[in-house]
């Protein structure tokens, strides 16, 4: 009897799978809200990655000012720099501006030219606390521009896809009404 009981319990009624039309509205809303989960969920990596990188920056600059012979005023000055970053980032929609991205590209990178020399002068971190977070920096730092292709690959997607479906999207009504393509990092691709 378990045998058996176990056997009905294991059979497929053979029905075959539904398939949506592709063209029905179930199927577009379907499609667009993977595609924008997507580049939400890729946009959520690159700013999370970000907040890490400022965030090991004032680590290292706690670390820092417990040095012997540490500059006060040479650290509050970084310390103040790195805290305005976060207010400084473009948005998913301010982005279209490129000038707003390369000015917080910039203030970013002014601020790790002033850090790395008096974090590890001549590549001598004076802890190894500090040579971790020196590390750790330049690590992150190295995947921007892999955070930026991958949010861009996962944009382009969903801007082609809005394109080719804007007027069934928008018939879903709510928030769907809204929906335009996104701005891209790649120069010359919006």
């Amino acid at each position: 009897m378990i045998i058996t009981g176990c056997t009905a319990s294991c059979k497929r009624d053979g029905s075959k799978a539904v398939v949506l039309d592709p063209n029905s509205a179930a199927a577009i809303k379907s499609q667009f809200d993977v595609l924008s989960d997507s580049v939400d969920i890729k946009w959520r990596n690159m700013t999370e990655s970000d907040d890490q990188k400022i965030g090991v920056t004032k680590l290292l600059l706690r670390e820092l000012k417990s040095q012997p012979g540490a500059d006060a005023a040479q650290l509050q000055s970084l310390e103040r720099a790195n805290a305005r970053l976060k207010a400084r980032r473009y948005t998913q929609q301010s982005m279209s501006s490129s000038d707003l991205i390369d000015q917080y590209d910039t203030a970013q990178d002014s601020l790790f030219r002033a850090l790395l020399p008096v974090a590890a002068p001549n590549g001598n971190a004076p802890t190894e606390n500090a040579r971790n977070f020196v590390e750790g920096l330049r690590e992150l730092d190295a995947g921007v521009v892999g955070f930026r292709v991958q949010y861009d690959r996962a944009a382009m997607q969903y801007n082609n896809y809005v394109k080719l479906r804007q007027p069934e999207i928008q018939s879903l009504g709510g928030k769907y009404t809204a929906v335009k393509p996104l701005p891209l990092f790649t120069i010359g691709a919006n």
